[in-house]
């Protein structure tokens, strides 16, 4: 998620509903395709499937082009705050 993240980084997220998403935010979800892994990417636009993420270094991301839409289901919070080591409000994209 460079630059808008690293990997260190602590942040404030929010439970949220995938009905709640807005494209641009960061959002917390589990891999659809490796139950219990969790992943931090960008939600771009929402789909019939679910919501479609990737993350910003393309060249460098395992996003929905590699495993499709995350399911709703799926979808478990929204990033608010980067509070270590950068404080910052996290912006869309």
């Amino acid at each position: 998620m460079a630059p808008a993240l690293r990997d260190g980084d602590w942040l404030v997220c929010r439970a949220i509903r995938a009905a709640d998403v807005k494209p641009g935010q960061i959002i917390v979800a589990e891999h659809p395709n490796r139950l219990g892994f969790i992943v931090v990417k960008r939600a771009l636009r929402r789909t019939a499937d679910g919501w479609w993420v990737e993350g910003d270094n393309s060249a460098a991301s395992d996003d929905s082009r590699t495993f499709g839409a995350i399911p709703d289901e799926f979808v478990q919070a929204v990033v608010r705050w980067r509070y270590w080591p950068r404080p910052g409000p996290i912006t869309s994209g």
